[in-house]
């Protein structure tokens, strides 16, 4: 009997929820940047359903209320009754059900918000990404998805998804694939290739200087180097998605494609173009690392709150870290323009005070709302940039430690290999990890450089592989306040004051607006009026804060009139030979 009832349960559980989930959207007002959203749910029994639209979208860990775009909701039984609903939070609308039925819902999306990446629709294209336009419930989130798109004749539709019926229809497993699988919709230039049996797809949208012969060519060699890391190619099939405009810039990773946003004329110079292909591997490397294997916190993702990790470090600033190992050893850049990237993440570090304050798991665990700006840099520090340097130095210290056999790559490869999604991973994991593929335990090493602020010796870690950290020739010593500046109007407003730099112990702060040193007129440039002065020279500031006239005394600093560079020793050891080419996978280039 007891077996009856459970073939009976199943059987009305199988009526209610094993059906698609029906997604429509129709663009009829492009130029005003709207769409109409239909979703119709499968059969429910219960008293009501939750429906929910995303606060937040992968790849970016920031609370966006994206719901604050919709309007017009109405939902509706299979009957085509209306049905009573109400908001329960800023996100969530309540639909009360009467009797078992299907629901469907609609409702207006305004999209303008092509920097986020999240929605934006003109008169040209749509950019879909799932969080910012298909609302879902968690009754039916795990059952499969279709998506069927009415828009203008002549466009044409992309997405790392299947298509359905048409060409402009897709499918997915579940909402999650749904959510990490964006489309790009519109007038678009599309090319198609394949490398080692996989399939590729590149899509631009916009027009700009770039040259799609070389993108494509990198894109082949870097497409390979997947292999050099993990075991295995988690897709058989991938989208780059580009977008050529004005206003929006940054890129965001997916399940197996990237949305990649540049401005329009910003391919063509050799600096830019390495912009480029830089975030292209920097979203290729994504597709492992975050994608099929992510830290605790964020696995399953939680679309309606905060997912707390401190781990976005190693998802983030490791990616930071590998992709230029990517572009080198595939021979898209040089040693030089390796030791240039490297060069500027550096800088930036060392020009960051917050550095001395904010660990990579603080700050990881903070992303969601650490700051910007003067004190954002003071007191704070962020995922990419320090994460990338914990991540090198942990790499040389592999490398060192094992003469050449182990790196951090293998550490990634062990990520994947036992960590793999539906698992998750933790701090303890990749200590473990860490000792396995070492022999070494690196839990001081953890405490000492990831928990707490790292204050690393880059000269000693750069010396282990042949190279150095050291100011260019006709470097020279010049007067600083310690502090940046920019324009406004016929004045420089100061836009940070170092912590405890000489701008700070003189009082000036952020905001600041300088008008004379020592009564000589601030000019446009301020290193052109401090090059009138020497360093260690007390002069007096002139400045306007709160629209009054206001005067302070300030001791100048000294500082170099250019940065440190990174760059190649001359006369490498065979010893710093073998460990660079263990390290970045090419030749020392001044080996012998």
């Amino acid at each position: 009997m007891k077996k009856n009832l459970s073939l009976i349960s199943l059987a009305l559980l199988s009526q209610f929820t094993f059906a698609d989930v029906e997604y429509k959207l129709s663009i009829t007002q492009p130029q005003h940047h709207l769409g109409n959203v239909e979703i119709t749910f499968p059969k429910s029994a219960q008293s009501y359903v939750d429906i929910q639209l995303p606060d937040w979208r992968t790849g970016r860990y920031e609370i966006l209320d994206m719901a604050n775009g919709i309007r017009f909701f109405a939902a509706s039984s299979e009957s085509g009754k209306q049905l009573k609903w109400q908001k329960t939070d800023k996100n969530t609308w309540r639909v009360h059900l009467n009797e078992p039925t299907e629901v469907s819902v609609s409702y207006q999306v305004y999209a303008n918000e092509l920097a986020l990446r999240s929605r934006h629709i003109d008169d040209s294209h749509a950019f879909i990404d799932a969080s910012g336009f298909f609302m879902f419930s968690d009754s039916f989130r795990q059952e499969p998805v279709t998506v069927n798109l009415d828009v203008p004749d002549n466009w044409r539709s992309v997405s790392g998804m299947d298509f359905a019926n048409s060409k402009h229809s897709f499918k997915a497993a579940n909402y999650d694939v749904l959510l990490d699988s964006p489309i790009e919709t519109g007038i678009n230039e599309l090319h198609k290739f394949s490398v080692e049996g996989r399939d590729y797809e590149l899509v631009i949208w916009g027009e700009g200087n770039y040259d799609v012969d070389l993108m494509i060519r990198d894109l082949k060699k870097l497409v390979t180097t997947g292999s050099l890391i993990w075991h295995d190619y988690p897709y058989d099939r991938y989208v780059f998605m580009v977008h050529a405009t004005s206003g929006a810039r940054g890129a965001t990773e997916h399940l197996n494609s990237t949305i990649i946003q540049r401005h329009r004329d910003k391919f063509a110079s050799r600096d830019d173009y390495i912009g480029f292909i830089s975030t292209a591997a920097h979203e290729f490397i994504h597709t492992w690392n975050v994608k099929n294997y992510r830290p605790e916190g964020l696995v399953p993702y939680d679309y309606v709150d905060i997912n707390y990790s401190d781990l976005l470090w190693l998802v983030e600033g490791s990616t930071s870290y590998l992709e230029d190992y990517l572009l080198l050893s595939a021979g898209i850049t040089t040693n030089k323009e390796f030791y240039k990237s490297l060069t500027r993440t550096l800088n930036r570090h060392l020009q960051t005070p917050g550095r001395e304050v904010q660990s990579v798991a603080h700050t990881s665990f903070d992303k969601w709302i650490n700051q910007g700006g003067d004190h954002g840099k003071n007191y704070s520090t962020n995922i990419y940039l320090e994460g990338a340097l914990v991540s090198l130095a942990l790499d040389i210290d592999l490398i060192d430690k094992s003469e050449g056999k182990v790196s951090y790559r293998d550490v990634h490869s062990e990520l994947y290999k036992q960590h793999k999604l539906p698992n998750s991973f933790n701090s303890d994991d990749v200590k473990r990890i860490l000792k396995e593929i070492s022999g070494n335990d690196y839990s001081n090493w953890w405490q000492t450089y990831v928990d707490n602020p790292a204050i690393i010796d880059f000269d000693s870690l750069f010396e282990k592989v042949g190279l150095e950290h050291v100011y260019p020739p006709g470097t020279v010593k010049v007067a600083s306040i310690d502090g940046t500046t920019k324009s406004a109007g016929q004045l420089l407003e100061l836009t940070h004051v170092a912590r405890d730099g000489n701008a700070w112990q003189a009082g000036l702060t952020a905001g600041d607006k300088l008008v004379a040193l020592n009564k000589h007129h601030v000019r446009k440039d301020l290193a052109s009026t401090l090059a009138l002065f020497s360093p260690g020279e007390i002069v007096e500031v002139d400045f306007i804060r709160r629209h009054k006239l206001m005067t302070v005394k300030l001791q100048l600093g000294e500082k170099a009139n250019r940065n440190k560079v990174i760059r190649a020793i001359k006369s490498p050891s065979s010893r710093q030979a073998n460990l660079y080419k263990a390290w970045v996978g090419v030749e020392h280039p001044n080996s012998k």
